[in-house]
């Protein structure tokens, strides 16, 4: 990813979140108002078991997926963890789009950094299902799916997916439509 586009990806951000960066469990503190949470499997059940709660999984996720992006280009926008600040092959890897410091530890030893990967591609159900997957099975997390104006946002986890959503009206529908999938926490957690 150029320069340019990478500048293009931030100012987008900027104009539609910007008190967080894109970093997916710190969203649904700052953004409440515009976020609801869906669980993967029944009765909130967290890791599927067999084959048959993973169609579960998949169909739930592809199921709000498509509500969200259906006919439309998305960016998947994947992390790397790691203690290092830079990499200097880093920003020649496809996609790279940029690197910031998580955890502000004092001590650098104890620095966290997140480098972020973006990949644009046209939605369809099931396009993604390997890493949803990963993401189930906690192999992968702290991915984010967003349209490419950056106006709603999917963060899938294990056990299930918080959505941001332009305006709360929009996320009550949504809500709505899939109440049987929400916690019975009042917290919505």
């Amino acid at each position: 990813m150029s320069e340019a586009g990478r500048t293009d990806l931030t100012e987008l951000w900027q104009q539609h979140w910007p008190r967080c960066p894109p970093i997916g469990y710190q969203l649904r503190g700052t953004y409440r108002d515009v976020w609801v949470r869906f669980h993967s499997l029944p009765e909130s059940k967290r890791y599927a078991e067999d084959e048959g709660e993973y169609a579960v999984v998949l169909e739930r996720y592809n199921t709000v997926l498509e509500e969200l992006f259906a006919g439309a280009d998305v960016y998947v926008i994947t992390p790397l963890w790691t203690t290092e600040a830079e990499f200097p092959a880093l920003k020649a890897v496809t996609g790279y789009w940029q690197s910031m410091l998580v955890e502000d530890d004092p001590d650098p030893a104890f620095h966290t950094y997140c480098h972020l990967f973006v990949a644009r591609r046209p939605w369809r159900p099931g396009c993604i299902d390997d890493l949803l997957r990963d993401i189930a099975d906690d192999k992968v997390a702290g991915v984010l799916v967003t349209d490419t104006r950056m106006k709603r946002i999917y963060h899938p986890y294990d056990g299930g997916a918080d959505v941001f959503l332009a305006a709360s009206e929009e996320r009550d529908r949504l809500r709505d439509r899939h109440a049987d999938w929400l916690s019975r926490q009042p917290s919505g957690l």
